[in-house]
C-alpha cells in the first residue's frame, strides 16, 4: 500500500523559511514524477511545484518560483520542499504527491496518482 506522510509544516512569520518533507513507503518512486500541491482555506488545490523522475528536472508554479525549492532523495524514497521568503498568501495545507509515469507534462499540473493527507503552513504577517 502506498503511503505519503508529510512532515515539517507550521507557523512561521512573513520572511521566513520552511522545509516540508515527505516519506514514500510501499514502492520506490524514484523514476516518478513528485510534486507539491498546496490549498488554501475556501480555495480550491492548486500546483506548486514538480521534479521529473529520470532527470530530476523541476517545475514550479509563477507564484514560487524563485522562492521555493523541490528536491528529492531517490535512496530514502523522500521528497522536499524548501520554502523562503515565505508570504502570508503561501498560507495552505500542502500536499506530497506522486505519479506513475516518469517524465513530467504539463497535465500534472491538475493532479497525479497517490496523495498525502497534507501539512498545514501558516504564515503570519
Amino acid at each position: 500500500q502506498v503511503q505519503l506522510v508529510e512532515s515539517g509544516g507550521g507557523l512561521v512569520q512573513a520572511g521566513g523559511s520552511l522545509r516540508l518533507s515527505c516519506a514514500a513507503s510501499g514502492r520506490p518512486f524514484g523514476s516518478n514524477v513528485m510534486g507539491w500541491f498546496r490549498q488554501a482555506p475556501g480555495k480550491d488545490r492548486v500546483f506548486v511545484a514538480a521534479i521529473s523522475g529520470t532527470t530530476g528536472r523541476t517545475f514550479y508554479s509563477d507564484s514560487v518560483k524563485g522562492r521555493f525549492t523541490i528536491s528529492r532523495d531517490n535512496a530514502k524514497n523522500t521528497l522536499s520542499l524548501q520554502m523562503n521568503s515565505l508570504k502570508p498568501e503561501d498560507t495552505a495545507v500542502y500536499y506530497c504527491t506522486a505519479d506513475r509515469t516518469t517524465y513530467y507534462d504539463s497535465r500534472h499540473k491538475y493532479g497525479m496518482d497517490f496523495w498525502g493527507n497534507g501539512t498545514l503552513v501558516t504564515v503570519s504577517s
